[in-house]
């Protein structure tokens, strides 16, 4: 990599679109402090998103779930301000379950996208995920015959995206659906991080499908972007002693190299050839510009050899039980 601030593209698995490698993520301009201890206001939002629409990466992800909407509101005005979405530009969203009953049905689907629509004012998206169906109960909502996936791949047909996708988090309710239904995209998040390996082997078995793999939150929503021994948020949670104790070591090694940890971690994603896009959170318009400069920066080979050496662990980040 260079330190030029120019950010790679590739093709999204089988699709016809072309994605940057760095990908921004839109769920903490949502304000969502359950998930990150803090809320991003809407100025600051929309200044993002001008640095995320006028800088060199040309993929943007979101949910219909993410502040019940306002992320994709929020998405929405911006493109507004704008006059639209850019040529080229890639927009993914993900349909959700119903946040007061939590149904996932094909009724609840076609909801979700319906709403996205409105909301980022557009008439169809990039790519389009079903998301978190680890949470749904019963599963059979999402997977039986006329279920919540089959609806997503209807919407496919119907020309409201070009790409379908998995974004989900426990790897052994993702496997079952990634074996029986061809899916063109699979988001996995804090599964494949420096801390953590627990989707190495779903990001395999996806790669061997055929399908575009996209690794989200690369900093393990957080302590990695910010290590410190006070703690810090780890898969959405207070980070655990052991996992500070493994990132204060790792911090202490990027340190000697004169190299941010959160610039290794976010290149541990990037450099490895199975992952087509990492998606990575930004909060403020000058955390653009950093994560445009981590993902350039030269890293010495002996930063890796010292840091593989620290280990890390393999079992759920977020403690799903199988």
């Amino acid at each position: 990599m260079t330190s030029t601030g120019t950010i790679d593209t590739t093709r999204l698995g089988r699709t016809d679109l072309v994605v940057s490698r760095l990908c921004f993520g839109t769920s903490a301009l949502a304000d969502m402090p359950q998930a990150y201890g803090y809320a991003a206001g809407a100025d600051r939002a929309a200044a993002t998103f001008r640095a995320i629409f006028d800088g060199p990466t040309n993929f943007l992800d979101t949910a219909r779930i993410y502040g019940d909407g306002l992320a994709e509101e929020r998405i929405g005005a911006a493109l507004r301000e704008r006059g639209g979405l850019s040529a080229g530009f890639v927009l993914s969203t993900k349909l959700d379950r119903d946040g007061a009953t939590g149904r996932f049905d094909a009724a609840v689907a076609r909801r979700s996208i319906e709403a996205s629509l409105e909301a980022l004012g557009l008439d169809r998206v990039d790519v389009l995920h079903l998301h978190d169906p680890e949470y749904v109960e019963p599963l059979d909502q999402v997977t039986a015959p006329g279920g919540s996936i089959d609806e997503l791949f209807r919407m496919k047909e119907e020309g409201l995206c070009d790409a379908v996708g998995l974004a989900a988090g426990k790897v052994s309710t993702m496997l079952p659906m990634l074996r029986d239904w061809d899916f063109d995209v699979v988001l996995t998040h804090n599964r494949f991080t420096l801390l953590n390996r627990n989707a190495d082997a779903l990001i395999d078995f996806a790669v061997e499908r055929g399908m575009a793999v996209l690794n989200a939150a690369p900093y393990g929503s957080g302590i990695l972007a910010k290590p410190s021994r006070a703690g810090g948020r780890f898969a959405y949670q207070e980070a655990p002693d052991a996992v500070i104790e493994r990132t204060m070591s790792m911090d202490a090694i990027c340190a000697r190299h004169g190299v941010p940890l959160g610039a290794a971690a976010l290149q541990f994603s990037m450099r490895d050839p199975r992952i087509t896009s990492t998606v990575c959170g930004v909060t403020r318009p000058e955390r653009v510009a950093e994560t445009i400069a981590w993902a350039t920066l030269p890293i010495p080979d002996a930063v890796w050899d010292e840091l593989a050496e620290v280990g890390f662990d393999a079992t759920d980040p977020q403690g799903f039980a199988d």
